[in-house]
């Protein structure tokens, strides 16, 4: 009998074990792109072919311009910012750089105010090259972003904020920055927090379908956030008493004391 109740304690211990610290996720709940097989070579080809990726420049964009010709002196004007600075930091990029204000709007030597907000990087500097060419012949202008930056937040190895140097990134390639999600990020619920004609919009993901590839939020926009809330197990877990381990620890010695007393 008293054998019977050592057992009896000890089985009651152990499933207390196997609930509290056993994982509830599953191979379906991790792994990413699921179902690939669903859809055909040719089907992603076109797809990803056809996905159409602007990046608009919007109001606090803090743009680095260039303007080059083939008399160099005759956009010397044009470049008064750069040639004013010494050595190219981070710090003397940010001074160099054209902040548009939220109107959308720069203000250009000799051109003046440029309505370059809602523009893609390709039709602004159509028009700046435009408006240019009325004091230099066949002017060449080039844009970068030099705020280009996302962040990543949550369920992820290295959260933080990331400078994007190709204007341009992925969704996959974001998470890859920030290490990877954890085995407590939720794959299937991904939130997706953008700017958007000056208002915030969320929008939601499953980086476990396999038209992730294709769809319209793939690819990010400069000061994107993307936030990885944590799965059912890590909220969960959350809810137990941080000391839970030591009280466990203590009413199995309790038990074992309590068995070798009745022995």
């Amino acid at each position: 009998m008293k054998q019977h109740n050592f057992s009896f304690y000890l089985s009651v211990l152990t499933i207390v074990f196997i609930f509290l610290f056993s994982s509830c996720g599953t191979r379906r709940d991790i792994v990413y792109f699921q179902n690939l097989d669903k859809i055909s070579s040719e089907m992603y080809v076109n797809n990803i072919n056809n996905t159409e990726f602007k990046t608009v420049i919007m109001p606090n964009d803090n743009l680095y311009i260039t303007v080059s010709a083939v008399n160099p002196e005759a956009v010397e004007v044009f470049n008064s910012n750069l040639m004013s600075r010494g050595s190219l930091t981070t710090t003397t990029l940010d001074v160099m750089g054209y902040l548009v204000d939220p109107k959308g709007n720069i203000n250009f030597p000799l051109v003046g105010e440029v309505h370059v907000g809602g523009l893609t990087k390709k039709d602004a500097v159509l028009l700046l090259q435009r408006s240019i060419s009325k004091f230099v012949a066949d002017p060449i202008v080039n844009i970068r972003f030099l705020n280009y930056k996302i962040n990543v937040l949550g369920e992820v190895n290295r959260p933080g904020v990331y400078t994007v140097t190709d204007e341009k990134i992925s969704i996959v390639q974001a998470i890859a920055l920030a290490g990877d999600l954890t085995i407590y990020g939720e794959r299937r619920n991904v939130q997706l927090i953008r700017m958007e004609n000056g208002e915030k919009r969320f929008y939601f993901i499953d980086l476990t379908a396999p038209d992730l590839f294709f769809s319209p939020y793939y690819y990010l926009i400069q000061n994107d956030i993307l936030y990885i809330p944590p799965n059912g197990t890590k909220a969960g877990s959350s809810t137990y008493n941080a000391n839970l381990p030591l009280f466990v620890s203590l009413i199995s010695v309790a038990i074992t004391a309590f068995a070798l007393f009745r022995r």
